[in-house]
């Protein structure tokens, strides 16, 4: 695997929500984690079992998927209309460029197949298209964020 394509991996990984990578190709096969030190600010907020201190890095190394899973099932509760999904893991833009008026906004009525935002992976800019026609009610991610595989980004009505 390319030195650089391995760089592009790993600083995809730091950036985003996502904890764990393994990719395989025919090169061979790579896996990245992140630090866990990053992951330590989450059980805090959830204060799971104010117990013992020294049985707290067990529940931590444990836990932040499940903390990970429950705002998202929480969070989602199927929103009225169509949901426009996130096909890949990476960096969710609402226009062109920096100064760029945006693709579409809330109210705006689009067509099937007209682009309505960016996702950019491994820098490579993905020109995301409506899958269905209608009028956008909501956009569900910012400007900027890291968006995951199947994370929702639009609702269409």
């Amino acid at each position: 695997m390319d030195l650089r394509k391995l760089k592009t991996l790993i600083d995809l990984v730091s950036e985003s929500n996502v904890s764990e990578l393994e990719i395989t190709e025919a090169e061979g096969k790579v896996r990245i984690v992140k630090a866990s030190p990053a992951l330590v600010p989450a059980p805090v907020t959830y204060s799971m079992a104010p117990t013992a201190p020294a049985a707290m890095p067990v529940v931590e190394v444990a836990s932040p998927a499940a903390a990970a899973a429950s705002p998202a099932t929480t969070a989602a509760p199927e929103p009225k209309g169509h949901v426009v999904k996130s096909p890949m893991v990476g960096t969710f833009y609402r226009a062109s460029s920096p100064g760029a008026k945006p693709f579409v906004e809330v109210g705006d009525t689009i067509k099937e197949g007209e682009t309505i935002c960016i996702v950019e992976a491994m820098k490579i800019l993905n020109e995301i298209e409506a899958d269905k026609s209608g009028t956008v009610t909501q956009i569900l991610v910012q400007n900027g964020q890291a968006v995951e595989y199947g994370q929702p980004l639009f609702v269409i009505e």
